[in-house]
């Protein structure tokens, strides 16, 4: 049993709130525990200047902590900082992966995902949050003629695993992230293909072993996650 009673295999709470927000093409509010972000999409007209020249679209994010999403304030400065470019990357490359660029003519699609509340895997769940977000867009869009669904691929998702007091555990906590003797973040699509393995051993390496014991457990929360994309997709008149 972990600190807040979960199983290790068991996920957190998870809720997908469609459109909180009215502007964006797409919106959702994703919770995972007491991690809530903010995922809303923007498409605009036109590509980057080096795909001018090209047939398809682009899809890119962003990614930022509201300052006080955290124990401590954080710095409004930290949008421009590593670790939020890196994230902001590993958003928009796990998205590309569920949009048929081709398809999405010269528009290009821009994810935000803002951290209100932080308690640990704040990336897997900007993902997870932003394919819903991103298929809302998209049905708006096709439902005037701009672009056809058919560029929205199957779902994708991700989630974090890690090595808890030795224990293998799915969906972590901060109180669990702060202190694993191993973390990984899995991003997977919906026939159970990997995405992205982004992964560190924080105090020794650890066993092949472990890490696929890690990966399995990454499976069965992605598949439950899905589960959750669709369900919140089917009110919204789309299956995927």
């Amino acid at each position: 049993m972990r600190f807040d009673g979960r199983k290790a295999d068991q996920l957190r709470s998870v809720k997908i709130e469609l459109s909180p927000i009215m502007y964006p093409e797409g919106s959702v509010l994703i919770q995972m525990g007491n991690t809530h972000i903010l995922c809303a999409v923007s498409i605009e007209s036109g590509v980057p200047r080096w795909l001018r020249n090209g047939e398809h679209g682009w899809l890119t994010a962003e990614y930022a902590l509201l300052p006080r999403s955290t124990q401590i304030r954080t710095s409004r400065n930290h949008i421009q900082q590593g670790r939020a470019q890196e994230i902001r990357r590993l958003i928009g490359r796990s998205l590309r992966q569920a949009v048929d660029l081709e398809l999405l003519g010269k528009n290009t699609v821009i994810v935000d995902c803002d951290v209100l509340q932080a308690d640990g895997g704040t990336r897997t769940a900007s993902i997870t949050g932003a394919y819903v977000a991103v298929a809302l867009a998209l049905k708006k869009l096709a439902d005037v003629g701009e672009v056809s669904l058919k560029a929205l691929k199957s779902p994708v998702a991700a989630i974090s695993t890690g090595l808890v007091a030795g224990l293998p555990c799915l969906d972590l906590a901060y109180e669990e992230d702060s202190t694993a003797q191993i973390d990984l973040n899995v991003v997977m699509d919906a026939q159970e293909r990997l995405i992205e393995i982004q992964g560190t051993a924080e105090s020794e390496p650890v066993s092949r072993e472990t890490v696929d014991e890690l990966l399995d457990l990454a499976v069965v929360g992605i598949r439950e996650l899905i589960r959750k994309q669709r369900e919140a997709l089917a009110w919204a008149g789309i299956e995927r």
